[in-house]
């Protein structure tokens, strides 16, 4: 066994090989960009080497930079995470080439599985079935049109190189195919360098079912069960599972053989998935699942495998890597309960899903389950790479108690002031048809409407009330003396016995809202040093101790942030807690004033318009590129555009205004 390994990655997955790593007696080292100088994985390695600036092409993505560290620290193994340069066989030469270890499979099997199109025909000849479409070597315009056409509407357009919902376009329609195709042709150069791309028929209820691989150098090949990963977000997956609701004893035996047998068709070492679509539209059947792609890496969702077997796949990565066989037979590897994983994002769900970026003020994830993260208070998420800030893993008996462990600790999460997905994956949890297992790639679209965050609830109205009035009766002097609240503030001494009513406007996440409440007891020898406070709020008690930490009503806590806003915590969802103190518009704005701004800083990818076009509400007007995905800026109403600010390739910063558009006047 090699003593070193360099992680030629970040965040979370270098933190977690990491762990293995140092459990194993291993020396770890790190790389790091300059954007990532304070990141945990940094501080976690025994050694860390700077490779470049920000962007991931000028650090992560430089192979002479990350091969220059392992020679300089004298690493003698190299894992490449997932991810940047995970299945780049031009890497994993070079470090071979070095005389380092390359923790992954061989170079001849990365490039035979690498690009879509050539696998699935290696996967034919292996006698794999594969989902119908085009995978041809011509590319151009009418061709693919062509075919997208010969196979029928709708259709998957999707980059040969690509990975992870990349390059990734569904067309619904034959006249909105070629837009649909240099979105997707964009996509493909921009993350992967290569613009190629196959056409598939579109499954209409698909489900994505991938099975974990393992091969070794003496031949051996395994499978560990199967994944769900269906719960998908334009292409990206959400939550993960282990094993698939609904697979029965025949068509899991048929699905896991030939991801064997497609392991093997390239002698296979090292971890791997092989990725499937099924048509679920009456159930998983073995006749109707399709092979997709394999991924000839480690997975983001390894870990719900790991939880169901009781295997560590880095492990086996490591061992498997320095020449010793698996370490346990097919018939050997367990399977036992259920597992799920749920992947926190910085995001805003309430606008989009716009990737949210910034300082991590508050930071607090639950401490009862396996949590994988490579951020922590205090750090940053920036704008140059993936939004995924954390893994939620949990393991039960019964695929019901799962989900509910799950729900529970995806409504712990308490960050600020950066958006997060912790709400939004709590009530996919809790959806009645999660819950009967009845998923699919659509369910998200199918489903939005439940699954948004709806009116601010009631009872944060209340609590807001609450700590208003406490924060009040705090402050010597406290808002206008019109409010009750001052009223009574600079009572020295005070003690209330009886109703005292106040109603007034307040703001959460700057929203206005009214409250009212009855302060039924202050009770302390001074008022500033309270010792408790009760409010009764719309017929409710709220209550709050422990230098207002906590607050309760009807039964209900809500966290409270200390030395920040007030912000208050529920469900996953955090709530901005604001005096009144202007007239102010709602976060959402009454009407816009046609101005696009770019709602991150970012890259122009593609101009849509210019100025003097007629645009029409909703049409895409320019395309911003930013942590890794293309976002489409549309007209907010039918008009003209009278400005247009950039060009393609400029980089913009947040809230730059890229484009203006004009109402058209009404004669």
């Amino acid at each position: 066994m090699f003593k070193s390994v360099l992680v030629a990655n970040r965040g979370e997955i270098a933190c977690r090989v990491f762990r293995t790593a140092r459990r194993m007696g291993l020396r770890t080292i790190a790389v790091y960009s300059e954007a990532d100088a304070q990141a945990l994985h940094v501080r976690e390695a025994d050694e860390a080497v700077l490779i470049g600036p920000a962007a991931a092409r000028e650090s992560y993505l430089d192979a002479a930079k990350v091969l220059a560290a392992a020679k300089a620290t004298g690493a003698e193994a190299i894992h490449p995470g997932y991810g940047f340069l995970s299945e780049n066989a031009d890497f994993a030469e070079a470090v071979m080439a070095a005389g380092i270890v390359w923790i992954g499979p061989q170079p001849s099997s990365i490039r035979a599985m690498g690009l879509k199109d050539a696998a699935k025909k290696l996967m034919i000849e292996a006698g794999v079935p594969v989902t119908p479409g085009y995978q041809g070597e011509d590319q151009s315009v009418e061709t693919l049109t062509a075919e997208a056409n010969r196979i029928g509407f709708p259709v998957l357009i999707k980059a040969v190189a690509g990975g992870g919902g990349k390059g990734m376009k569904k067309v619904d329609r034959a006249e909105d195919f070629a837009d649909g195709l240099a979105s997707a042709q964009r996509e493909g150069q921009s993350s992967f360098g290569d613009p190629r791309v196959l056409i598939e028929s579109y499954i209409t209820r698909p489900r994505h079912i991938e099975v974990q691989v393992f091969g070794d150098s003496h031949g051996n090949v395994v499978h560990l069960h199967e994944r769900d990963c269906s719960l998908q977000r334009r292409h990206q997956k959400v939550i993960e599972e282990a094993p698939a609701p609904g697979m029965d004893a025949a068509t899991r035996e048929a699905v896991t053989a030939a991801a064997v047998r497609a392991a093997k068709a390239v002698n296979y070492q090292g971890a791997g998935t092989i990725e499937f679509i099924a048509d679920a539209s009456d159930g998983l059947k073995a006749d109707r699942i399709w092979f997709m792609e394999m991924n000839t890496r480690l997975q983001v969702e390894h870990p719900v495998t790991e939880s169901i077997t009781g295997v560590d796949l880095v492990e086996w990565q490591l061992r498997v890597a320095a020449g010793e066989p698996i370490p346990l037979k097919q018939e050997d590897i367990p399977m036992k309960g259920w597992a799920m994983e749920a992947r926190l994002y910085a995001e805003d769900p309430a606008h989009g899903f716009l990737p949210s970026i910034g300082r991590l003020d508050h930071f607090v994830l639950p401490d009862d389950i396996r949590v994988d993260t490579g951020v922590e208070q205090g750090g940053e998420v920036s704008q140059f790479y993936d939004p995924m800030i954390a893994k939620l893993i949990v393991s039960a008996d019964t695929r019901e108690e799962a989900a509910a462990y799950l729900a529970d600790a995806c409504a712990d999460v308490e960050v600020w002031p950066v958006k997060t997905n912790a709400g939004f994956l709590a009530r996919c949890l809790e959806h009645p048809r999660f819950i009967s297992g009845d998923v699919d790639t659509g369910f998200i679209a199918a489903e939005a409407d439940a699954l948004s965050a709806g009116p601010i609830p009631e009872i944060v109205r209340q609590g807001g009330v609450f700590v208003l009035a406490h924060d009040a009766l705090l402050q010597d002097g406290g808002w206008e003396q019109s409010d009750v609240w001052s009223a009574t503030a600079g009572a020295h001494g005070l003690r209330l016995n009886g109703d005292r009513r106040a109603s007034r406007k307040f703001l959460v996440n700057g929203e206005p809202v009214e409250g009212d409440a009855h302060m039924l007891q202050a009770q302390a020898p001074h008022w500033k040093d309270r010792l408790s406070w009760k409010v009764r709020t719309g017929g409710a008690e709220a209550i709050a101790q422990d230098d207002v930490t906590r607050v309760v009503v009807d039964g209900v806590r809500l966290n409270r942030t200390l030395g920040l806003p007030t912000i208050l915590f529920l469900d996953g969802e955090a709530f901005e807690i604001q005096p009144w103190r202007y007239e102010a518009v709602s976060a959402g704005g009454s009407a816009s004033d046609g101005g696009l701004r770019a709602p991150m800083p970012g890259k122009i990818v593609a101009a849509l318009a210019k100025a003097g076009d007629v645009v029409t509400k909703g049409q895409p007007v320019v395309v911003l590129e930013a942590m890794k995905m293309e976002h489409a800026l549309t007209a907010p109403f039918d008009g003209v555009v009278a400005e247009f600010n950039v060009a393609v390739g400029d980089q913009v910063t947040d809230g730059a205004v890229l484009a203006v558009v004009k109402a058209e006047e009404t004669k």
